[in-house]
């Protein structure tokens, strides 16, 4: 569904469509039609981080193969169809239909060579997708891989971070996704910094930012040994990733990628509950030694044959099949479904999806608004004829001029401080994100007490100082940015009198 913002960018290039040239008119037809989908969002990250694991879990279905093969290396998009399709895109425009394999996932190999395949379309009839388009991408490379000379000419930087068979057209699909989750395992390394650098020169004025990005600390269960709990680790480091992101992402998220895949893609049956409660029923000694490592629990002695043990590994692994036993020891008659209701719980997964919606979903008529207006603006520094140049300008110009479209101007002004385009003090710096990206006074304000009195009062307070800072001590581009932020606290006031 389009906002409001997006629905008048969407009238202004049907408007301008009849009134240009026929090749810019068609232009102006495909960001209109653009505005009326879904909001992509990119999932990128290194080689088995975990990123087709995560897609799965998002689009509730494992049809994303989570082992390296041939459609691994190439972009996959997934968005919602009538009927569940995959159709291979290759480079010259043809398509090749491929039936889901015996499991339901993608097949491993996609009957055309990596080199001429563009993406891979796939439309399901999850209800997940109604309103999230979501694109698996190619691993990124690691610092030993050499990177083609087609990788760096897509993104445009000498040390592309793509994988090395990812081609003009797999970037391209990329970088027209409006944000992006970057999946990472245990550290961030220089070359994740570079991978979002890249992503960001490659994609659309609002990407990978943390106006619409999103860090997302995989795996943690890996963390620690065995069954163990991994959150008290995983959650201080996930900390300083995020400081150590905060001008790229706009938070990072520990999720055991594995656990969400398994609960919302509904992989645990009533029969792996009751090997789960046979097990569950052993003496506790025996149970802390099955779980000390993978070859003990598969050859220890159990009330569970080999092939059952050898199902709940790859559902669970060790960590998530410690939690089900402890939650069964301690209530032998929960259900299935409650069952996985808490093993999703207990693996992140409920809050990367709430800061998915702060960050991502409410935020997507400004996010896909902007994109849009960005190419008007890039159609419009591009169009040879003088006149359809100027009727470009004058349009985008006229939409920038309404209240409501100050939002776009907030977030393009929050994305070059962010990015560092534009110094800031911190404190000015996360303000101005926050009236930026939220439609909340009182979070805006940092007063969840306040009335509507006093939260008026606190904006003009705040628009007074950022015009002080925009006519004192302040640069060219401060004094831009500040007097964007002192408009905005304008129209928050006034907002909060209605």
């Amino acid at each position: 569904m389009s906002g409001p913002l997006s629905a008048s960018v969407a009238t202004l290039c049907d408007q301008l469509s009849s009134r240009v040239g026929q090749e810019a008119g068609g232009q102006l037809i495909q960001i209109r039609d653009r505005l009326g989908e879904p909001l992509r969002v990119a999932i990128a990250g290194r080689l088995k981080a975990g990123k087709s694991t995560l897609v799965n879990a998002l689009i509730g279905r494992r049809v994303a193969p989570t082992a390296v093969g041939e459609c691994t290396r190439v972009v996959t998009r997934f968005r919602y169809g009538t009927a569940d399709r995959v159709d291979v895109v290759c480079r010259d425009g043809v398509r090749r239909s491929l039936p889901l394999d015996d499991d339901g996932m993608i097949p491993q190999r996609l009957g055309v060579p990596a080199s001429r395949v563009a993406y891979v379309d796939v439309t399901l009839t999850s209800e997940k997708l109604r309103d999230l388009t979501v694109v698996d991408t190619p691993g990124l490379a690691s610092t030993d891989t050499l990177v083609s000379a087609r990788a760096e000419e897509a993104v445009g930087v000498s040390a592309a971070p793509f994988d090395a068979d990812i081609d003009a057209d797999s970037a391209s699909e990329v970088a027209a996704a409006e944000a992006v989750v970057y999946v990472f395992t245990q550290a961030v390394r220089a070359d994740d910094l570079r991978a979002l650098e890249a992503f960001r020169d490659a994609s659309a004025r609002l990407s990978s930012s943390p106006i619409n990005a999103l860090g997302v600390f995989g795996k943690i269960d890996t963390l620690v040994a065995g069954a163990g709990d991994p959150w008290p680790v995983a959650g201080p480091l996930a900390e300083q990733q995020a400081a150590l992101l905060a001008r790229t992402v706009s938070d990072v998220v520990p999720v055991v990628g594995l656990l969400a895949e398994t609960g919302e893609a509904g992989r645990l049956t009533g029969a792996d509950r009751d090997a789960l409660q046979r097990l569950a029923g052993l003496p506790a000694g025996e149970i802390r030694l099955l779980l000390a490592s993978v070859d003990l629990f598969r050859t220890r002695p159990a009330p569970v044959g080999a092939e059952q043990r050898e199902r709940l590994l790859a559902l669970l692994d060790l960590y998530g099949i410690g939690f089900a036993l402890a939650q069964l020891a301690a209530e032998p008659g929960v259900g299935t479904g409650e069952l996985v209701r808490r093993i999703v719980a207990a693996s992140g997964y409920p809050r990367l999806l709430f800061t998915l919606g702060e960050t991502f979903r409410w935020r997507s008529d400004a996010i896909k608004a902007g994109w849009a207006l960005s190419r008007l603006e890039r159609l419009a520094g591009h169009t040879r004829d003088e006149r359809d140049r100027e009727r470009l300008r004058d349009g985008v110009e006229r939409l920038l001029r309404d209240p409501a479209y100050h939002r776009l101007r907030l977030l393009d002004a929050a994305q070059r401080v962010a990015t560092g385009a534009v110094p800031l003090p911190l404190e000015w710096e996360q303000e101005l994100t926050r009236l930026a990206t939220s439609e909340d006074p009182r979070w805006i304000l940092r007063l969840p007490d306040a009335d509507a009195a006093e939260l008026a009062s606190a904006a003009v307070t705040a628009a007074n100082r950022w015009r002080v800072y925009a006519v004192a001590g302040a640069g060219p581009a401060q004094s831009r940015v500040a007097q964007v932020a002192q408009r905005g606290f304008h129209l928050l006031a006034q907002q909060v009198r209605r």
